[in-house]
């Protein structure tokens, strides 16, 4: 009988798998000494089961382990050779710091950064641009500070805020930081350190003078817009081209006073458009410290910051954030990067293969198939052609009253 090459000697999920390299984890997991009097459950073996109760979407540390044990007998090409009680593995979610998995993370996105470009962005610019946003993580649980107003419930939500920056040629964060609900957004602009000539595009929450100032300094341009209760100095007004004055309103040079570390009052100087949607007629306010590109060009690069929240969406949907295995913070950091790593695993399968998929339906085909013998990639490339090359393999007769179009293929 002929052999298929459908099958592989390892199940779905170990394929994933291998996008990590066992011995880098092991590395990260000793810089952060978080296997120190561990018996069993190492760092690896944490994420693996982790991994699999966010692919899976599990809502329960029972879920997790009775689903791990029906599959025990294909757990040996997972590296697991050892199941946890389930307080072993709550207990891990509390004590193994999830710093470590936020390097774990970041070590495969730079490992694999190449794969992860977009082809329709080629260009120079499009891969100098950089989109920032957070997402609110919601918990009614007196685990995080409550944010907002009581609600008529009197539950006050609580919540960890995902900061993310992704390139505009990949659609996966290539840097991560949370805080509680209730902080300040612009506490997380100061992390952002870029190259020169890059462009950084951000909503108006993270507004921070000073900061727009270390950014002109280093070269490097933010597109974000104007606060309704902002305090500036207009100094000069441009001309609008003639092709722009449908949807310009207004092009300006401004100045904000801040001030610098010692408490001493600073100027920085920007530049105010007041721009137009063509459809809508809604009016935006966008400032930069760009006094070269032309004023529509502005406007396109704060447009693009739809590809952020496409992507928060894109996770939230696919790796639902309603369920946590744990009932503090450091777990649910953790439970949180494994659904990035998640949704980073299956971006990669998506770069490697050349039939158009939707993620969502990808998600789903691997979820269904998590722990089967199946090569993923040459069943993604071609389903159809895959199942049937299966069954003429096995000689297989199938009902062509189910399915006609398939009769006589193995013959």
């Amino acid at each position: 009988m002929p052999k298929s090459t459908h099958f592989t000697g390892q199940p779905i999920f170990g394929q994933l798998l291998k996008f990590m390299n066992r011995s880098t984890i092991n590395s990260i997991s000793a810089k952060h000494d978080a296997d120190r009097y561990v018996k069993k459950l190492t760092t690896y073996k944490h994420l693996v089961i982790m991994l699999y109760a966010v692919l899976e979407g599990c809502s329960s540390l029972r879920e997790v382990i009775v689903g791990l044990l029906a599959d025990a007998n294909k757990l040996g090409h997972l590296g697991l050779d050892y199941m946890p009680k389930r307080s072993t593995y709550s207990d891990a979610n509390k004590r193994r710091s999830s710093k470590v998995f936020g390097d774990i993370y970041m070590n495969l996105y730079k490992k694999h950064a190449s794969l992860l470009s977009d082809s329709r962005y080629n260009d120079i610019e499009a891969r100098r641009l950089f989109i920032m946003d957070s997402t609110t993580i919601t918990l009614f649980k007196e685990i995080l500070k409550g944010a907002g107003r009581k609600p008529l419930e009197g539950k006050k939500k609580g919540g960890i805020k995902a900061h993310t920056l992704i390139n505009s040629s990949e659609n996966v964060p290539c840097l991560i930081r949370y805080s509680a609900a209730a902080h300040h957004d612009s506490q997380f602009l100061k992390e952002i350190k870029l190259t020169k000539g890059s462009f950084i595009t951000f909503d108006k929450a993270y507004v921070d003078y000073r900061q727009y100032e270390t950014f002109t300094k280093s070269g490097v341009f933010y597109v974000t817009r104007l606060k309704t209760n902002a305090k500036f100095k207009l100094t000069d007004r441009y001309g609008i081209y003639k092709d722009e004055k449908d949807r310009i309103l207004e092009d300006a040079d401004i100045e904000f006073k801040y001030k610098d570390k010692e408490g001493n009052e600073q100027i920085h100087k920007s530049r105010r458009i007041i721009y137009q949607d063509p459809d809508s007629g809604r009016l935006f306010e966008f400032v930069t410290n760009n006094f070269d590109l032309d004023a529509s060009s502005i406007a396109q690069i704060y447009q693009k910051r739809w590809q952020i929240e496409t992507l928060f969406k894109q996770i939230k949907q696919n790796f639902p954030l309603k369920y946590f295995l744990g009932d503090n913070v450091n777990a649910i950091e953790i439970q949180i990067w494994v659904a990035m790593l998640a949704n980073l695993l299956i971006s990669l399968v998506r770069s490697k293969i050349q039939r158009s998929w939707s993620f969502s339906n990808m998600v789903s085909v691997i979820r269904q198939q998590l722990m089967n013998y199946i090569n993923i990639y040459r069943f993604l490339e071609d389903p159809e052609g895959a199942w049937i090359a299966v069954n003429k393999c096995n000689k297989i007769n199938y009902q062509g009253t189910l399915f006609p179009e398939t009769r006589g293929a193995w013959l």
